[in-house]
């Protein structure tokens, strides 16, 4: 096997006497899709924010394509190429939706990577990915103000935003959140087609039904500790995750 694009070793987070990531160690290939689940309050987030630096391990390191960056700035992390979504969406409301993408698309990693003409050039862009996420290109939707969008189509706008960064790793953090049957149903063959393409992704997520159905893999989180790792058929039969889950959504997937 080759070296993993991300590794975390040990990583320690404490907040007084409690423990949000207790030793949490795992690693990842580049092209893998890692699902990462457990109840509320397991460290799923926490460990979002360890590994992009919005908070401060206590311990541990993270390492991407072999270096360490576990001192680098979140700004930094975005720009090697490790690019998340957030629980709840932070657009920035008094732009429409295909200027929130812009923003992105004039990042210091996009610029480096392209040489861009006019400034209309980035708004076709913009447009070609809000298209990607379900976006109807030939509405109104994507010149709207952020404020004025529904609760879908700001998470997927923070997808569009991702993309646009054109990263190596995504890290999704509960991109269903708070989404409709019809929503949730609309976005599974986005994120599918971003598995084929070979993206390499870790996605929380608490929708365990359609987790399973894209993951390769799935780790498990519980009181900050790593507690099952495997393919997600092994997962859901794992006595340690169903004791964890009991009366949650694991029972429906089982």
């Amino acid at each position: 096997m080759s070296d993993p694009i991300l590794e975390a070793t040990n990583l320690v987070k404490r907040y007084g006497k409690t423990f949000a990531a207790n030793n949490i160690s795992f690693q990842i290939q580049a092209g893998e899709f890692l699902g990462v689940i457990g109840p509320n309050g397991s460290g799923k987030t926490t460990l979002v924010n360890l590994i992009t630096r919005f908070i401060k391990p206590d311990r541990g390191k993270v390492y991407f394509q072999g270096r360490d960056i576990s001192n680098l700035k979140p700004h930094a992390i975005a720009n090697m190429g490790i690019v998340r979504s957030f629980q709840m969406a932070i657009p920035l409301y008094h732009l429409p939706a295909f200027k929130n993408v812009v923003v992105a698309l004039r990042s210091p990693r996009v610029l480096k990577q392209f040489r861009w003409g006019r400034y209309g050039d980035r708004d076709d862009i913009a447009i070609d990915i809000l298209e990607e996420v379900g976006f109807e290109r030939d509405s109104f939707v994507p010149y709207k103000l952020a404020s004025a969008l529904p609760h879908g189509y700001l998470k997927r706008m923070e997808l569009a935003r991702c993309m646009a960064m054109r990263p190596t790793i995504y890290i999704l953090d509960e991109l269903f959140s708070g989404m409709s049957l019809s929503e949730v149903a609309a976005t599974m063959p986005i994120i599918e087609n971003m598995k084929e393409r070979g993206d390499t992704i870790i996605m929380i997520e608490h929708r365990l039904k359609e987790l399973f159905q894209l993951a390769d893999r799935v780790m498990v989180l519980n009181f900050g500790q790593n507690i099952a790792e495997g393919p997600p058929d092994t997962i859901l039969h794992d006595e340690s995750v169903q004791s964890a889950y009991i009366g949650s959504e694991i029972e429906e997937v089982i």
